[in-house]
């Protein structure tokens, strides 16, 4: 006689994690307590099957034994900064779908409903928003007057206007996200820039990206102030926005130097040019012509970084680049830097033959330097490209 299979209806059953909770976490005893046991309520309430993850990097206050004791996984992460901590507690992460937030409870876990639902709708990133304009809620004394309005309104807007990247509020810490989506985006920065590098990176590699308003309260902490340092913090992030947009670093300021500088020497290069009682001559043409190769270098920079970039996997191809590399090649930019050095030798010979005619003697140089400013210009112009040329060879080597 076969022995009876036990039944399935006796085994505990335990639920697949659908959501991991991610706080980083440094020295954070006051507040971490009250953090995690409102994110187990909304398990709880919810009936959502979650996990709380505190990455820990480096307290002494007591808080790994405050979040061991509340049942929560601890993740010891040695390497300091906001990046570090974070990268440490989602790695470690063992759901589908992660939210990440502060541990000084001026993030309100139970709003974590909120974020969920977009996940589940297929959402790859889920930003919150405390400012008005995205519908969120600022309580008195959470946010430093600068920080309110200036310093994320500004930053929210430069996301927007370089990236278009659908946020109001790109400094907000409070996030969803898949692990999947996290996983392919492949974050460097271990500073306060990894927030910002989350929402750009997710912008170019077309994520589907969505914002759900919040409420941001004081923060709670007593023992120590805020680890977010103003200006420190402000300027790594403006730093960071420039990197990441070589056309608004180097490419947009480069090509406006290099028309400006077009259009004043080519109206110069026939004579003075008076405005009103202002005569601009031989000296502006000559600003002029330093414009030009100035603009043209920057031209160039925008484009060796970019190739950087994404030769390092800090940026997605871009097949705009890859299309103009197919008729852009070394030859071509030998050729062109070629025909820039033969229109400055003529125009330097040009300058020579009215030199010859005045006997070798004193020269107007009115009249001579409309050719020597612009043969000089060709002749560096030409240097640069084929320097230039040969440099791009080279990053692109990895790429064929």
């Amino acid at each position: 006689m076969k022995a009876a299979k036990p039944s399935l209806a006796n085994e505990s059953v335990v639920a697949p994690l659908e959501v991991s909770v991610v706080m980083p976490c440094l020295n954070e005893a006051d507040t971490l307590a009250v953090c995690i046991a409102k994110a187990r309520r909304v398990f709880r309430e919810q009936g959502v099957a979650g996990e709380v993850i505190v990455a820990d990097n480096g307290s002494v206050d007591g808080s790994r034994e405050i979040a061991l004791g509340l049942g929560a996984r601890v993740v010891d992460v040695a390497e300091k900064g906001y990046g570090h901590a974070l990268m440490g507690g989602i790695a470690a992460a063992r759901a589908p779908f992660i939210i990440m937030g502060d541990a000084d409870d001026s993030y309100d876990w139970r709003e974590i409903p909120s974020f969920l639902a977009k996940l589940r709708e297929g959402y790859d990133l889920v930003q919150g928003c405390r400012l008005p304009s995205g519908g969120g809620r600022v309580m008195p004394g959470a946010m430093p007057w600068l920080h309110r309005w200036w310093g994320n309104p500004m930053f929210s807007l430069m996301v927007r206007q370089m990236f278009r990247a659908p946020i109001n509020d790109v400094n907000c810490g409070m996030r969803g996200f898949t692990k999947a989506h996290y996983e392919r985006l492949g974050q460097r920065c271990t500073g306060m820039e990894f927030a910002v590098e989350m929402i750009v990176k997710s912008r170019l590699y077309g994520a589907r990206i969505a914002e759900t308003p919040i409420t941001l309260h004081p923060d709670g902490r007593q023992a120590h102030a805020p680890h977010l340092r103003t200006f420190r913090d402000g300027w790594r992030t403006l730093r960071f926005f420039l990197l990441y947009s070589p056309r608004w670093l180097f490419l947009y300021p480069g090509l406006a130097l290099m028309l400006v500088g077009l259009g004043v020497g080519l109206a110069l290069s026939f004579g003075p040019v008076s405005w009103g009682r202002v005569t601009f001559d031989i000296q502006t043409l000559l600003y002029a012509a330093v414009a030009v190769i100035l603009g043209f270098q920057a031209v160039n920079f925008a484009v060796f970084t970019k190739l950087f970039a994404i030769n390092e996997g800090l940026l997605p191809e871009d097949e705009r680049l890859t299309r103009a590399f197919r008729y852009i090649r070394l030859e071509t930019g030998l050729l062109t830097g070629a025909v820039l050095l033969l229109s400055g030798l003529v125009l330097s010979v040009l300058a020579v033959k009215v030199w010859e005619n005045n006997a070798f003697g004193p020269l107007d140089s009115s009249r001579t330097m409309r050719l020597v400013i612009p043969g000089v210009t060709a002749l560096t112009l030409g240097c640069q490209t084929i320097l230039s040329s040969f440099f791009l060879s080279v990053l692109g080597l990895k790429r064929r």
